[in-house]
């Protein structure tokens, strides 16, 4: 069954079905290429620019159904779909209007417009999961906040820490991602500057203030007014980069951390839904942190494309330009997928405490070895009490078999440090 955007997805799980999806998908950018060009034509109304009525008509064409695989089909000849979108817009308005269409554009206006609208859908959709995310960590964090587990630095046993302070740590950086996107989310620009950013034409059909109708423009669509046309100033493409690949970053931590935990021979968190294998019935599989981790291999190289288009020459560039449409929409759908996907395994992960405990005991008491450096440091001094504990480990036996331990606290639980005072701190971040 084909999804709303009009890609099935089917090697796509992270993103299949998501919101997003649909928000980038080929209707939704013709849906944003339409809404630019009966904004323009407002914007040029209310400056004087073109009767009201031609406004009215030309908003009223853009609501219509046009053919989007038509319109893929015959953008290969100018090489973007603005071209024949402009001839079947001004062809449904008709004869008396139709003239208004598009009038003083150029196409990279109405496809950096588009893009900019399509893009300020998605991550209000990216920010409402994002939400969904912290506020289920957040409730992870506090129900955990002393529950011990191994600290593991280098894949190995390094000291106690708490399962609260790691799903604090988890949390931080989704608002770290909260904050980039909505930041992001804020700035994106209408465009607006003709054929080389001059805004020569409107002057030419009668505008005293050219410089202005951009502003106009912006204020039609709620994007914000852009200080200069950027058709080669491709800040607002960058800033996008940025936020979706540290976003797809931070999830990914969460998500890597949750592959590792959920181990079968770990086993200390486990996703409230796994899924199924082909061969394997027994398996339990943590599918939305692969999902996730999957986009968060990805999205840096979707990046580093948008990244290198930066460098556009002249007032247009070929290719560079060009080149940024499919990474972008690529990233913008991964990042979608996994926010969805980062929601729900947030929201169903189940947390074993007592498989943490378990394992705190796994080294034999070595997991608190810094605690008993330090408390040995004064009695035998430092070399002598790092020569005991080296034997006592390659002995293997139980630190509190030993009787120069004898007096010592051994308890892991009890060697977690600030962790309790540091979640709670992150706690008080909103």
């Amino acid at each position: 069954m084909t999804s709303p955007s009009g890609d099935t997805g089917l090697l796509a799980p992270g993103w299949a079905g998501s919101a997003a999806a649909a928000a980038t998908g080929d209707h939704a950018y013709l849906r944003a290429l339409l809404d630019a060009e009966a904004a323009l034509t407002r914007a040029q109304a209310a400056s004087g620019l073109a009767p009201a009525e031609a406004a009215t008509a030309v908003t009223e064409a853009a609501g219509g159904a046009f053919d989007a695989v038509s319109l893929a089909g015959r953008a290969r000849t100018g090489g973007n779909p603005v071209i024949p979108l402009v001839t079947d817009l001004t062809e449904a308005v008709g004869e008396t209007y139709g003239p208004y269409v598009h009038r003083g554009a150029t196409s990279q206006d109405i496809v950096d417009t588009a893009t900019m609208l399509v893009a300020s859908r998605t991550l209000g959709l990216v920010l409402a999961d994002l939400g969904r995310t912290e506020q289920a960590l957040a409730r992870l964090a506090a129900e955990h906040r002393d529950t011990a587990m191994p600290g593991r630095t280098l894949t190995q046993h390094a000291v106690p820490t708490t399962f609260g302070l790691k799903a604090a740590g988890w949390r931080s950086l989704v608002l770290d991602s909260r904050d980039r996107v909505k930041a992001v989310r804020e700035s994106l620009p209408a465009q607006l500057g003709g054929a080389a950013g001059t805004l020569a034409a409107f002057g030419a059909y009668g505008a005293s203030d050219p410089a202005g109708l951009p502003e106009a423009y912006a204020r039609e669509l709620g994007l914000r007014a852009p200080d200069l046309p950027w058709h080669t100033l491709r800040t607002p493409i960058g800033d996008l980069a940025a936020c979706l690949a540290f976003a797809a970053g931070a999830l990914g931590k969460v998500a890597v951390d949750v592959l590792t935990l959920s181990r079968t021979e770990i086993a200390e968190v486990v996703e409230g839904s796994g899924g199924g294998s082909s061969a394997m019935p027994h398996k339990s599989n943590p599918v939305r942190s692969t999902l996730i981790a999957s986009a968060a291999r990805r999205a840096p190289q979707l990046a580093a494309t948008l990244y290198g288009a930066m460098a556009a020459e002249d007032e247009r560039p070929a290719g560079a330009w060009h080149a940024e449409w499919e990474p972008l929409r690529d990233l913008l759908r991964l990042v979608g997928g996994a926010a969805r996907d980062a929601a729900e395994l947030a929201e169903g992960l189940r947390v074993r405490p007592g498989v943490m405990r378990e394992h705190l005991d796994v080294t034999n008491g070595l997991i608190v070895s810094e605690r008993l450096s330090a408390e040995l440091a004064p009695v035998l001094g430092r070399t002598r009490a790092k020569e005991l504990l080296t034997r006592l480990a390659a002995e293997g036996r139980p630190l509190a078999e030993a009787p120069e331990l004898a007096d010592v606290d051994l308890d892991p639980t009890q060697y977690t440090g600030s962790a309790g005072a540091l979640t709670d701190r992150a706690l008080e971040r909103r």
